[in-house]
């Protein structure tokens, strides 16, 4: 498979990077910031369950909690096929910025890609929104 076009979807958080890690690699503080998960997920096993709406059941399995600033996942749905998601938060100043990368898929058009990148940018806004008045 060649690679796919990417963009990387970033913003920045006037809090220090290791608390923005700290909420935003809790599975359980997803649906309060990642609109795709605002259902909430459940626990099984090393996976996390949730209600991806129109696609259906998703399965979610995270990184390792680590040191880095990594809160990779791979996104896998009913029918079996996988994204894998690269999100990581780094040290920016005295605060944080929080960056997804988004593999434009094969088949996407530029449409759906880009609604696709305007709705990580909103959730990231959101993210932002809560830590930063917290």
């Amino acid at each position: 498979m060649t690679p796919m076009p990417a963009r990387i979807i970033h913003t920045t958080i006037d809090r220090p990077w290791r608390d923005v890690y700290a909420f935003a690699f809790q599975p359980e503080n997803m649906p309060r910031w990642a609109a795709g998960l605002a259902s909430g997920l459940s626990r099984e096993g090393e996976d996390w369950i949730g209600d991806g709406g129109p696609i259906g059941k998703i399965r979610v399995r995270f990184t390792p909690r680590n040191d880095l600033g990594v809160i990779d996942h791979t996104v896998t749905l009913d029918t079996g096929m996988s994204f894998e998601n690269a999100l990581r938060v780094v040290p920016n100043g005295d605060g944080a910025e929080i960056m997804f990368t988004l593999l434009r898929q094969p088949d996407t058009d530029d449409q759906a890609f880009e609604v696709d990148a305007a709705a990580i940018q909103t959730d990231l806004g959101t993210l932002k929104h809560i830590l930063e008045q917290s």
